[in-house]
């Protein structure tokens, strides 16, 4: 069974969203081996642009570690997909092989260069910000839709 991983910056603390995503992550378990990674947040309340890169090298530091097989960065300068796509995307990794996916979603302020370079894929759901917290959510819903798409599910009209 393939393993997804979902490395991210922060905690979730709005339980509607962690009802959300777990629920989603229960449903996952039907198609893949789904695992929640969450590395610490750096806090500051207000941060110039010397200090942002500093709070995105920090947090890359305990991103990195985790990164593991194919990697998709969410990055809002990334490529956008439809639900079709990403499903035929994860489809032909499984179909090579690819024994390992794993999404990074960075904190408030995104994610380092260094964290961009070592993905192997940049995507973006869209030209807007969401909060991190909500993205995870958005991004666990659209990985269980690609499985479901992949499975023939009627999940997806």
């Amino acid at each position: 069974m393939i393993k997804v991983n979902l490395v991210a910056v922060g905690k979730v603390k709005e339980k509607y969203f962690a009802d959300g995503i777990s629920e989603y992550s229960k449903r996952l378990s039907r198609f893949c081996e789904f695992k929640i990674i969450e590395v610490a947040e750096e806090n500051y309340q207000k941060a110039d642009d010397g200090l942002v890169s500093v709070i995105k090298e920090k947090e890359s530091e305990r991103i990195l570690p985790h990164l593991k097989g194919f990697v998709f960065a969410m990055a809002i300068e990334g490529e956008k997909l439809s639900s079709e796509k990403f499903a035929s995307t994860l489809k032909n990794l499984s179909n090579r092989g690819v024994g390992v996916i794993t999404f990074v979603i960075g904190g408030s302020y995104g994610l380092s260069d260094q964290v961009k370079k070592r993905a192997d894929k940049l995507l973006s759901f869209s030209d807007m910000t969401f909060p991190h917290t909500l993205f995870r959510l958005m991004l666990t819903e659209q990985i269980y839709r690609a499985f479901s798409i992949n499975g023939g599910s009627a999940y997806h009209k």
